[in-house]
């Protein structure tokens, strides 16, 4: 008589079995991140910011609105300045309301290409009201990008950058006393990037307002150097040439002496 098939072996070969399936090997990590509301909520905010960009280009006149075209490269930068001097010098506030909107549409949404607008607007502007453009834009534009994450961001950032993820939680955590130094030296230097940022900061629970100033304050030599670039547009040659070696060392420079308070207080305690 044959002996009797052990109860788990066979639950584990009808495991096996199930791990054949095309969903069991899919791994976590290809799936997509977002449930259907969380979706959802990502498509009409997305609509909402669409729409009323779309009405303010069509406040526009017909000759200004069919030379429209987001900047990829320098030739179009060139030649976007030229199509447009006119009209923001005859309609400077019709202008810088649609300006203003497609630069915090593109930075809510991740939209590439920001970096084109910040030359832009030191093109038409010059460097003090470009500044402050580029400043307010950029700051909006990371506050919006922060709230939209934290109502669905999380499995987004999650789904993308587990391991960033990890390392910028731990090093808030281990900051909490001095976060306004450590965000304003984020926001300062490169160490990581401003899209990141955005996204991570509300699921890492860093405050608002610590983000906010941060941002505001932060942005300032970054924006000082993109605007300054755009005054001389025909000279640059590349986006790689705005941040050379003695630029990036300066910027960390002043990176660093955001973060000194927070290397006094550690010397002290450990005195």
């Amino acid at each position: 008589m044959a002996a009797p098939r052990n109860v788990t072996a066979t639950r584990d070969e009808e495991k096996g079995e199930d791990d054949d399936s095309p969903s069991a090997k899919k791994p976590k990590l290809e799936r997509f991140p977002l449930n259907t509301w969380e979706f959802a909520a990502a498509v009409a905010v997305f609509f909402v910011f669409s729409t009323g960009l779309f009405c303010i280009y069509l406040t526009m006149p017909p000759a200004a609105y069919t030379s429209l075209k987001l900047p990829r490269t320098l030739s179009d930068l060139r030649l976007l300045k030229e199509n447009l001097s006119t009209y923001a010098s005859n309609n400077p506030a019709q202008f810088i309301l649609g300006y203003c909107s497609t630069y915090i549409f593109m930075q809510t949404f991740m939209i590439p290409g920001t970096i084109f607008m910040s030359l832009l607007a030191g093109a038409l502007f010059g460097v003090v009201r470009g500044i402050l453009l580029v400043v307010f834009n950029a700051t909006a534009g990371a506050s919006s990008c922060f709230f939209l994450s934290k109502l669905i961001g999380r499995p987004l950032v999650t789904w993308m950058w587990p391991e960033k993820l990890r390392f910028f939680q731990a090093e808030i955590a281990k900051r909490r006393d001095k976060l306004l130094n450590y965000m304003l030296f984020l926001r300062i230097t490169p160490t990581l990037p401003n899209l990141f940022i955005n996204l991570a900061s509300p699921i890492v629970d860093v405050p608002f307002h610590i983000f906010f100033l941060a941002t505001l304050v932060g942005l300032v030599p970054a924006a000082y150097i993109t605007v300054r670039a755009g005054l001389a547009l025909g000279d640059l040659k590349s986006i790689k040439d705005l941040y050379d070696f003695k630029t990036l060392s300066v910027l960390f420079l002043i990176g660093f002496v955001s973060i000194v308070p927070t290397l006094l207080k550690r010397k002290r305690v450990y005195e």
